[in-house]
């Protein structure tokens, strides 16, 4: 059945404190409906441990992913593509900081995957699409509205409409990822760059910020703003805030335990 098949690795690292998620489904990484569940199940149990402070979704072998496995869509009965994106996407949901490796390919559910994380990074040699028009399809699983607040409604219709590549250089540019290296190696150093970086902050601080970011991006400036002084007061009774004040007053790492 073409619907299945496909792994999502789960390895943990730091001390268990990172979740390192690794798609591994062949040369081209095909997302099966099967491996869309795979996803939420794997953020399931990454969110419930609170261990773990950052997560990583990377690719085995020279692409990240070419997208969904498309004859496998027409074994699908149409009703069950309602909740179409509510799995693959469970970045998007999760409290915890995630960061996205993209080598070569990131093309179709692969790219909607990568939206719906929190930091993007990738190889000169990597390239972007949303190439379902080429189906008689549009993307189905948040491509379309994460894209255009990504990178602009002008510029996403072009390349949603014309099923256009994106290279690395374009994406760097248009904030799309968060910085271009060089090769696979370069890629790896950089993930685990901000990862250490990420690892040094407050789990509290950290998640507050994602909440703060995506509820008051879609929200008129006057109501984003309140939500970040709500955050902003209620970061300031917690014994991180006074862990980090004591640390700068110290001069010394701060040690902060997420509460």
């Amino acid at each position: 059945m073409a619907l299945t098949g496909g792994e999502i690795r789960l390895d943990r690292g730091h001390d268990g404190r990172v979740a390192y998620l690794t798609l591994d489904h062949g040369k081209y990484n095909i997302i099966t409906w099967e491996t869309r569940q795979v996803m939420a199940d794997r953020f399931a149990e990454i969110d419930a441990d609170n261990e773990i402070k950052v997560v990583v979704v990377q690719a085995e072998g020279e692409h990240f992913s070419s997208g969904g496995d498309i004859a496998g869509f027409m074994e699908v009965d149409p009703i069950d593509f309602t909740d179409l994106g509510q799995n693959v996407t469970a970045p998007a949901r999760s409290p915890k900081p995630v960061i996205t490796a993209v080598d070569g390919y990131c093309f179709g559910v692969g790219l909607e995957l990568a939206l719906s994380t929190d930091i993007r990074v990738a190889t000169k040699r990597a390239e972007f699409a949303l190439p379902e028009m080429r189906l008689g399809m549009i993307p189905g699983s948040g491509g379309t509205q994460r894209l255009a607040r990504l990178i602009g409604l002008s510029r996403a219709k072009y390349h949603v409409m014309t099923a256009s590549r994106i290279n690395a250089q374009q994406a760097g540019d248009w904030g799309l990822v968060a910085n271009v290296v060089e090769d696979r190696a370069a890629l790896d150093a950089e993930v685990e760059r901000i990862v250490g970086v990420l690892l040094g902050f407050s789990p509290l601080a950290a998640r507050t910020a994602k909440e703060v970011l995506d509820k008051g991006i879609d929200a008129p400036l006057y109501s984003g703003i309140e939500l970040e002084r709500k955050a902003y007061s209620m970061l300031r009774s917690s014994n991180d805030f006074a862990e980090g004040v004591a640390a700068f007053h110290e001069k010394r790492a701060p040690k902060f335990q997420g509460r």
